[in-house]
């Protein structure tokens, strides 16, 4: 019995290996081989693969989904050779054979798609080398060979030698020996990290490749240990003229590199020693963000300077993507909670830190932010140059991000070894409590007084009718000592007043108040009514918050409204008039704040009453974010 060896070349030997097959889903960055060939499935044209660049695509694209953006592939899939290239300083999205794909700023890594035909003298792995131990691939039902180098491409066929049974043709052979790289090859291959675009390899050396953090981790928790590492010593109680609840937003996107990581964790750090945290002064978490965020410590975790030092220290990094706006809503859904130790009492501040631009939109995000009483921080690290703006995806993204272009809420660092400057200025204007005004919106920024008719016109059932009414109005505001404010009088010949603005704090004693409010009865002198309500409930507004009267009234005034009316006007107050019945316009529209269009409204009936409730919360916030911003 003999033994058949047949030596081929590896060009030859490829018609019988198979071929990698990958999902849709995976991303040329998760796979550490320089270039190879896979075989894609069908349907790799969805959206939901997503796409960076055009021709030449950032690794954390899906690898199929650019081969049917490139045109190699079309939906029905195939394969395909990708090939691994240095990283660029931007990626402009295109859309190209039904895929839209989307612009990136400078990423570490790109990866070129041709069609899979085998490079003459380059040897192609069977399997694929991922960077994490569950490969993607295993879903495609694919073993990945960790321990196997990836070839390096442009390196000469090798003779590959198959043993075969006699009786046997090549095809069935049961066992073939691949060769294993030379000590060079395998070398280069194991030590390749793709350089950052951009100059800043210069500056601070190349970022390490991103190693994916655990499923936990992806999902927004950090783990177990990590949140408790109180210290035993008695610890500070803060310092009481800095009481701000404070969340940092850090950035910790793949390509913000390990160095960098590493430097804005020593900026929390001196952040951290230089604010005296404690139960009376300032708390302080803080959020990570990639391509999703996750809170690494919230406000109660810790009460002192020391252990939120400590704490920091554990910090990974998650990689991804910069995606700053999805980081903003989750702190303000999710991170100013009572749950997570928000005080109430104290101003809540989100300091965001990019590198370089976000990879998603941030103005909407802050917007909402603000009207729940967040005030945003933002500190650009080494922001696009000129010929990096076209990247962005929304140019002065950080102006559009804070409630004032003054300065005072945005700062620029030129570069990453400039940080520990920033340490000093963000604590005195974090602090500064008098200036945190962005936190104020039109539901949380106003003391508003209810100038209510109780003339024997009205009656009873229908006087209970404008209760609700001042109640349904009272519940869109956010109520507190330190939000909006309400009070209330009621007036016929004579006045009365039924709870002043510093009577109740919460929104269910302020409905309480509202519920037993009694029907008084008599005639309906309103210029007194307002005269009166500019003495006995204005008079001790706070400064800084807006002063709004809503006089409801269903009649004729008995007295002169003109004066009154103008003194209100002239003290501040705005003022909005609701008529009933036999109201008169001409007189709401002289009580009412100019435009009266906007400020004086009529309904025929009282059970019409609801109606308005909607037109005046609206023009009210009209009316607040119509200021200007500086």
């Amino acid at each position: 019995m003999g033994i058949v060896v047949l030596t081929m070349k590896a060009s030859v030997i490829e018609m019988f290996l198979a071929v990698p097959q990958i999902s849709c889903d995976v991303r040329a960055g998760k796979i550490t081989n320089v270039e190879f060939i896979v075989k894609c499935p069908p349907g790799c044209q969805d959206p939901r693969y997503h796409v960076y660049g055009a021709d030449v695509y950032a690794s954390y694209s899906s690898v199929c989904g650019a081969a049917v953006h490139s045109g190699v592939l079309d939906n029905s899939g195939g394969k395909i050779l990708v090939r691994k290239v240095a990283g660029q300083s931007g990626y402009k999205g295109s859309y190209s054979n039904g895929v839209q794909s989307l612009s990136l700023p400078r990423w570490r890594e790109s990866f070129v798609v041709s069609e899979g035909k085998p490079q003459k003298g380059v040897t192609y792995p069977s399997s694929l080398t991922y960077s994490s131990s569950k490969s993607p691939a295993a879903k495609a039902g694919e073993t990945a060979r960790a321990d196997q180098s990836p070839p390096v491409p442009g390196t000469a066929a090798q003779p590959v030698t198959v043993t075969q049974a006699p009786g046997t043709t090549a095809i069935e052979a049961t066992h073939t020996t691949l060769p294993k790289p030379s000590p060079s090859a395998g070398s280069t291959a194991s030590g390749l990290r793709p350089q950052p675009a951009g100059q800043r390899s210069k500056d601070l050396g190349e970022p390490a490749l991103w190693k994916p953090e655990s499923v936990l981790l992806d999902a927004g928790f950090v783990p177990k240990e990590e949140l408790s590492t109180q210290s035993l010593e008695p610890a500070s109680q803060g310092d009481p003229s800095c009481k701000v609840d404070l969340s940092f937003l850090i950035d910790g996107s793949s390509s913000i590199g390990k160095r960098r990581f590493r430097i804005q964790k020593q900026f929390l750090t001196d952040v951290a020693q230089t604010l005296d945290i404690g139960p009376a002064g300032p708390l302080m978490g803080v959020v990570q963000y990639g391509d999703n965020p996750a809170t690494q410590f919230n406000l109660k975790t810790h009460m002192n300077s020391q252990d939120v030092k400590a704490a920091i220290e554990k910090i990974s990094q998650r990689g991804g993507l910069s995606n700053a706006g999805r980081a903003i809503s989750f702190v303000t859904k999710n991170f100013f909670s009572k749950f997570n130790g928000n005080r109430g009492g104290a101003p809540n501040v989100a300091v965001v830190m990019v590198d370089g631009w976000p990879t998603d939109k941030v103005e909407e995000a802050s917007r909402l932010a603000r009207e729940s009483g967040v005030n945003i921080f933002f500190i650009t690290i080494e922001g696009a140059s000129e010929n990096e703006k076209q990247y962005m995806l929304e140019p002065n993204f950080a102006n559009k991000a804070v409630c004032r272009t003054n300065g005072f809420y945005s700062l620029t660092v030129q570069n990453w070894f400039s940080l520990h400057k920033t340490v000093q200025p963000l604590v005195k204007r974090v602090c500064d409590t008098d200036r945190l005004a962005c936190s104020k919106t039109c539901l949380n920024s106003a003391d508003i007084g209810f100038v209510i008719d109780g003339s024997s016109s009205v009656g009873t059932s229908n006087f209970r009718t404008v209760l609700q009414f001042v109640a349904n109005l009272s519940r869109e505001f956010e109520i507190s000592d330190m939000d909006t404010r309400i009070g209330a009088m009621q007036y016929t010949y004579e006045q009365r007043l039924e709870f002043g603005f510093d009577e109740y704090s919460t929104k269910s004693d302020v409905l309480n108040a509202i519920k037993r409010v009694g029907y008084w009865s008599g005639g309906t002198s309103t210029g007194a009514a307002i005269h009166y309500a500019l003495e006995q409930l204005f008079k001790k507004s706070k400064p800084n918050k807006r002063k709004l009267m809503i006089l409801i009234t269903d009649g004729r005034s008995y007295d002169d409204i003109r004066i009154p009316a103008m003194l209100a006007h002239h003290k501040g107050v705005i003022t909005y008039a609701i008529g009933v019945a036999w109201a008169a316009q001409d007189e709401l529209d002289i009580i009412a704040t100019h435009p009266a269009r906007d400020h004086a409204f009529f309904v025929d009936e009282f059970d019409n009453l609801y109606k308005v409730v909607p037109k005046v919360i609206q023009n009210i916030c009209t009316e607040f974010n119509s200021q200007p911003r500086n």
